[in-house]
C-alpha cells in the first residue's frame, strides 16, 4: 500500500503551491443559469444515453430511469407469496417504521410527542440503528434564521438549484419548518459550532445566497444522529436490528398498507409485521454505484423502499436524477469515493487543474461543480493517479492560510483523520478529488404531509415517506445542508401525520400480498429472468447477485 503522495504526484503537488497567491487574487465569476444548464447538460452522468432506460412496469411505465433501479423495479419478490404464512404475526403495532437512520428516529419521536404510545412503535431496520447516510453527513443543515435571510430566500436557492424540477408545497414545507427544526434539535442537545459568545455560527454552501448552514465541525449527521438516537432509546421504543423489510403488506378489501415481511438477516426467515400506519424512511440508491461510480454511502443504501413502494402502486419522482457529489476522494485509493465536505469550499478551498488553474467558483450548485470537474478531467487536465484514476486537486491548506492557522484541525477534525490516517497532512498538502455517487435526488412521490401518491396523486392509504427515499422535495439536483434537514422535517410530519391517522383507526387491518401476486404476472408476461430479484438488501461485490441468491432460497 502506498502511504501518502507517491514521488510522481509530489512533483504536481509544487504547480498547487507555486499558483496559490495568484489564485488567491483572483475572484471567480458566478454562472449563468444559461451557463450552468449548458455544463450540466454536457458532462454530468444524468445525460449520458448509456446510463437509463425506460421501465417496463408499473406506474412510471415507458419513462426513463436508471439503469441499476430499473433492474429491481422490473424484479420478483424476493419471498415467494405462496410460501408466506400471513396467519402468524410476529409484530403486531399501531405504527411500523422501516429504516434506521435521521428520518426514522424524527417520525418515531414526533408520533410519541403526538400521542402515540412508544410500546405500539416498531422500528425495523437493515443494520444497526444508526446505520445509515445521515450518520456520514458532514457539512451541516440549512435554516433561514438570520435577519438578513429569510424562508423565501431559502425557498428560491433550493427550487433555482433543483433546476425547478421541486414540487413546490414541498420546498416550502422544507423551508418554513427549517428554523423550528433547528431550535427543536438545539433544545435536544445538539452541539452546533457557536461563537465564544454563543452565537450560532453559520457557514456557506453551494447554490446558497446566504450563509445558512448550522454545522458541528464536520461530523453533523452523527451529531444529530446521536441525539435523536438515544432520545428514542430512552422513550423504550422497540427496534429490531437486522431485519430490513422486503415486502409491504397490504389489506385486501381496501387495497391500504397494513405492514411487511421483515427479513432475519441472521437466520433467513421472515417475520410479519401489522400496522395500522407504515413508514418508509429506507434512504437511497448509493451502493447501486450508478454508471459505475464510486460512492459515499453506506452499506445498506439500496433502494429497498423505492422497489417495495412501487409494487403498491406508488409513482416515483425524478428517477432520472441523481446527485454526484463534486469532492470524493480520488486518491488514495483505501478512501476512493469517501466524501470531502462541501464545507471545505465553503471555507475557502480553491479547485485547481494540472496547470494550477482554478476552472469553477467552488460554490456553484453540486451538479455545475461535479460536472466541472468531469470536464476537466474528460478534455485532459486533470491529474492521473498511480491506479488509472483521474481528478482535480483541492487546495485544503488554502482555508488554513484564509482563515488562520488550525482552522482545518477545528472545524473539519475527522476530515483531517480521515487523510492523516492515509499519510497525508491537509494541512500542508491538497488532495485529490473526482465526483462520487452521493444522493437520491428522485423518489416516492409524496405530499407535504408525508403520504405516499399514486401516479394519480391519490394517497396510498396506510403509506407515508420522509427522507432520501421520497422525491420532489430537490428536483434535480440537492443543495448541501438540505439532506439533514429533509429528514428532520418530513422525518417529523411523517410521525405526526402517523399519530393522527392511528388516533382515527379502530380496526386491526387485514393482511394480504394480492398486490405482488399482480405484479409478478406482469413480470412473467415481460419475460423477466427469474433469476432476478429484489429488493437486494446488500451491495454486491463478488460478482453478479451472489450476494441476494444468499439471502434468499430460489422458488
Amino acid at each position: 500500500m502506498v502511504f501518502g503522495y507517491p514521488p510522481e504526484l509530489r512533483e504536481k503537488i509544487r504547480i498547487v503551491e507555486e499558483t496559490r497567491e495568484e489564485r488567491l487574487k483572483q475572484v471567480m465569476k458566478r454562472l449563468s443559469l444559461e451557463e450552468r444548464d449548458q455544463l450540466v447538460r454536457k458532462y454530468h452522468p444524468d445525460y449520458r444515453s448509456d446510463t437509463k432506460r425506460p421501465v417496463r412496469i408499473g406506474a412510471n411505465r415507458g419513462e426513463i430511469i436508471y439503469n441499476e433501479v430499473v433492474d429491481l423495479l422490473e424484479a420478483w419478490p424476493a419471498e415467494n407469496p405462496d410460501d408466506v404464512d400471513l396467519t402468524q404475526i410476529d409484530y403486531d403495532v399501531d405504527l411500523l417504521i422501516i429504516g434506521g437512520g435521521g428520518a426514522a428516529a424524527a417520525a418515531a419521536l414526533w408520533a410519541i410527542y403526538s400521542g402515540v404510545d412508544p410500546s405500539n412503535i416498531l422500528i425495523a431496520t437493515k443494520l444497526r440503528f444508526g446505520d445509515a447516510n445521515t450518520v456520514k453527513a458532514q457539512g451541516g443543515i440549512q435554516a433561514a434564521d438570520r435577519p438578513n435571510d429569510s424562508p423565501a430566500r431559502h425557498f428560491l436557492d433550493t427550487f433555482g438549484g433543483g433546476h425547478f424540477a421541486n414540487r413546490p408545497e414541498l420546498v416550502k414545507a422544507l423551508v418554513r419548518d427549517a428554523p423550528f427544526i433547528i431550535k427543536w434539535l438545539e433544545d435536544l442537545g445538539v452541539m452546533f459550532d457557536k461563537t465564544g459568545e454563543g452565537e450560532m455560527i453559520e457557514n456557506a454552501g453551494g447554490g446558497a445566497s446566504r450563509k445558512r448552514l448550522h454545522a458541528a465541525r464536520d461530523y453533523t449527521g452523527l451529531e444529530i444522529m446521536r441525539v435523536m438516537r438515544d432520545e428514542v432509546w430512552n422513550y423504550g421504543v422497540h427496534i429490531v436490528e437486522f431485519q430490513p423489510a422486503i415486502e409491504l403488506l397490504t389489506d385486501p378489501e381496501t387495497g391500504a398498507v397494513s405492514g411487511a415481511i421483515l427479513w432475519n438477516l441472521e437466520t433467513h426467515e421472515y417475520r410479519i409485521a401489522r400496522a395500522k400506519v407504515t413508514i418508509l424512511a429506507t434512504g437511497g440508491f448509493g451502493r447501486l454505484h450508478l454508471a459505475g461510480f464510486p460512492t459515499t454511502n453506506h452499506y445498506g443504501a439500496t433502494a429497498d423502499g423505492v422497489v417495495m413502494a412501487y409494487r403498491v402502486g406508488a409513482y416515483l419522482r425524478d428517477m432520472d436524477s441523481a446527485q454526484f457529489h463534486p469532492t470524493g476522494v480520488a486518491w488514495p485509493e483505501a478512501i476512493l469515493g469517501e466524501l470531502i465536505t462541501e464545507k471545505c469550499r465553503g471555507l475557502g478551498a480553491h479547485l485547481v487543474n494540472v496547470e494550477g488553474k482554478r476552472f469553477i467558483r467552488e460554490l456553484e450548485p453540486r451538479d455545475v461543480v461535479a460536472s466541472a470537474i468531469i470536464r476537466e478531467c474528460s478534455e485532459g487536465r486533470g491529474i492521473i493517479t498511480p491506479t488509472g484514476k483521474c481528478g482535480v486537486w483541492l487546495d485544503l491548506p488554502l482555508i488554513d492560510i484564509i482563515n488562520g492557522p488550525g482552522t482545518i484541525k477545528r472545524y473539519l477534525p475527522a476530515m483531517y483523520r480521515q487523510f492523516k490516517r492515509q499519510g497525508i497532512d491537509i494541512t500542508r498538502e491538497p488532495v485529490l478529488t473526482y465526483p462520487t455517487l452521493h444522493y437520491q435526488n428522485g423518489g416516492v412521490a409524496i405530499d407535504p404531509w408525508t403520504h405516499v401518491l399514486n401516479k394519480e396523486e391519490e394517497w396510498i392509504h396506510g403509506l407515508l415517506a420522509a427522507g432520501e427515499v421520497t422525491g420532489g422535495v430537490h428536483g434535480k439536483n440537492r443543495l448541501m445542508g438540505n439532506s439533514l434537514l429533509d429528514i428532520t422535517v418530513f422525518g417529523r410530519r411523517a410521525g405526526i401525520t402517523a399519530a393522527k391517522i392511528i388516533k382515527e383507526t379502530t380496526t386491526k387491518p387485514k393482511l394480504s400480498l394480492k398486490h405482488v401476486e399482480k405484479y409478478m404476472a406482469e413480470l412473467e408476461k415481460l419475460g423477466v429472468p427469474r433469476t432476478r430479484r429484489a429488493p437486494r438488501i446488500l451491495p454486491d461485490y463478488r460478482g453478479k447477485h451472489v450476494v441476494i441468491r444468499s439471502l434468499f432460497i430460489p422458488y
